[in-house]
């Protein structure tokens, strides 16, 4: 039997696997990561369960495990379903996992567990209602209210990257292609792949999003618009959330979470989307940074 004093949280990522043990005050007990087995849905299971087993044997204890993935369980076929690490598609993941470790799971969305996380004890702390965006090679959404995570008859609730993005200018349109299949999802625009592809577009030159942001901080022109670009297009992604959702509290999480002036500039842009008067919701960077979404898989499993 899993003890309950110690919870794991595993965060399955497309590059990495972290898995950590937090003690029931939130305390880090045990930390271990390895690179993601791409492509390989028996060497993705094989790294889980070993990380597992190795946190425990340090800790001369087994605990409840949490898991974090980039898609989510199918309520109807019990499959993984909406995954961009496409492996993992219509594979058993739970089944096969709780056979691998002899007891029961919990499996959940990684933006999920990253809002989970946040509303637990981190930047969104004592808040009603939480929205937590992951932004980086994909873009995601989950939401908290009052420490319960939602996530729908269809497990599909604040997939945010998913729709398309609001008030699209014409140059925006049709949008770019989605893995999904789709065009102009708002991830096509806010990940950071995204924000790359637009400055490649306007200037011809492949660059990463810290060196764009960079060179807009040293005063270059395409690089300023690029970035002013990318802030009008989270405000008005944002913006469609808070008029759906009124939040009390948005955490960005990701690797484009980093950017500081997002932080200043979209909620000075959102306010002319959002269909109120003025706009009391916060945008805050996330207290436990890259730790969120494996915090969050451990916290799948509440105190006792």
């Amino acid at each position: 039997m899993a003890n309950k004093s110690i919870r794991i949280g595993v965060d399955l990522g497309g590059t990495k696997i972290e898995a950590v043990a937090l003690a029931d005050d939130g305390r880090v007990l045990s930390r271990r990561r390895v690179a993601t087995p791409r492509g390989d849905y028996d060497g993705t299971l094989g790294a889980i369960v070993g990380l597992v087993e190795r946190i425990e044997a340090e800790l001369g204890e087994k605990g409840t495990v949490g898991i974090g993935i980039p898609g989510m369980i199918s309520p109807a076929t019990d499959l993984v379903k909406n995954a961009n690490s496409t492996a993992l598609i219509g594979r058993a993941l739970d089944l096969d996992l709780r056979q691998a470790l002899g007891r029961e799971i919990r499996i959940a969305n990684d933006a999920n567990c990253f809002a989970i996380s946040e509303a637990a004890d981190g930047a969104g702390t004592g808040a009603e209602v939480v929205f937590g965006v992951i932004v980086g090679t994909g873009t995601g959404g989950g939401i908290v209210v009052r420490g319960e995570v939602l996530t729908g008859p269809n497990a599909i609730a604040g997939e945010w990257g998913h729709n398309p993005l609001p008030w699209p200018r014409p140059e925006e349109l049709p949008g770019p292609e989605c893995y999904c299949g789709k065009r102009g999802c708002i991830e096509t625009f806010l990940s950071g792949p995204g924000l790359a592809r637009d400055y490649l577009k306007t200037t011809g030159e492949s660059l990463d999003p810290p060196e764009i942001v960079a060179l807009a901080a040293r005063g270059d022109k395409a690089a300023e618009a690029c970035v002013e670009r990318y802030e009008d297009r989270m405000a008005r992604g944002l913006a469609h959330v808070i008029n759906i959702l009124d939040p009390d509290i948005i955490v960005l999480g990701g690797g484009m979470s980093n950017i500081e002036r997002l932080y200043t500039n979209v909620p000075k842009l959102w306010g002319r989307y959002v269909f109120s008067d003025r706009v009391d919701t916060r945008l805050v960077p996330p207290r436990h940074g890259e730790s969120s979404g494996v915090r969050g898989a451990a916290w799948l499993w509440p105190p006792r």
